[in-house]
Parts: C-alpha cells; sequence; structure tokens
C-alpha cells in the first residue's frame, strides 16, 4: 500500500509517502522528489544529487530497518523558496547513528558509505536511532538558492 499527502501551508510545501519497505518502490520515492523539484527549477545536476542521497536513505531504511520482514518507510518532503528538506523514518531495529561507519580494509562498508554520500551532498543532516529500538529516523535539508 502507498499512501500520499500533499500539503501547502505558510509557504511550505509538505509531501508525505509511506511505501512499503521494498526496493521496487525506491523509484517512486524518486518520482515525487523530481515533481517536487520542478515546482522550483532545481537545477538538473542538484536533482540527480538529492535522488542518490534520498536513494541512499531509503535503501539503508529498506535493507536494515526490518531486516527481511514486511514493514513500511515514510517520506516527508518539505519545499520552501530556498530549502527541500528530506526525512525518511522507519520503525526498524535501529542503530547506533554515533559509531563510526564500518571500514573493509580502507573502504567503508556498504551502510557507511550512505550515510557519508548524503553527508556529502546535504547542507544539514539529522540522524536519530538507538540499536534495538524501533526505529530510525534520518533528515536532510539542501539549501535550493542563497537567502
Amino acid at each position: 500500500m502507498v499512501e500520499t499527502r500533499d500539503e501547502e501551508r505558510d509557504g511550505m510545501r509538505t509531501v508525505r509517502l509511506r511505501i512499503p519497505a521494498r526496493a521496487e518502490y525506491i523509484a517512486l520515492s524518486r518520482l515525487a522528489l523530481s515533481g517536487l523539484a520542478e515546482l522550483t527549477d532545481v537545477p538538473e545536476p542538484m536533482l540527480a544529487d538529492l535522488k542518490l542521497a534520498l536513494t541512499e536513505a531509503v535503501s539503508n531504511s529498506i535493507r536494515h530497518a526490518y531486516d527481511g520482514r514486511d514493514g513500511y518507510v515514510e517520506i516527508c518532503y518539505e519545499l520552501t523558496g530556498t530549502t527541500l528538506g528530506i526525512e525518511v523514518v522507519d520503525d526498524g531495529a535501529g542503530f547506533d547513528p554515533e559509531r563510526p561507519p564500518a571500514l573493509e580494509g580502507e573502504e567503508l562498508t556498504e551502510g557507511g558509505l550512505g550515510i557519508a554520500i548524503i553527508r556529502t551532498i546535504a547542507d544539514e543532516l539529522e540522524i536519530e536511532s538507538r540499536p534495538g529500538s524501533s526505529g530510525s529516523r534520518l533528515r536532510f535539508v539542501k539549501r535550493l538558492r542563497a537567502e
């Protein structure tokens, strides 16, 4: 089941998307981002970066949160005239956001690499989770133009 909601309040457009935690729904989250980007003329290179960051965030939730069990990922897009905020939330097993990404030799592991990519693309990043608890929240913000 996919659910969407679109609201506009105080100059902010908010779109909420709830998708099954399965890889085939990642394209839908990217499509919603593309639609929002058209509303504010996000440059194509920036949109490509944002799609990559979103893909990494949603993929991490799908891959790690539910360990093969059924679940949902909620994505909230918040668009203002100057910023785009994206929040990805799951009800999975959680993780320790303070633990540095794991290394295999000189390379980051898959999950650590995703967070590193998002950190590089985003202007702001918030991660909330606790190992063994229910759920994780990752929110990043990209400034679209100078305020």
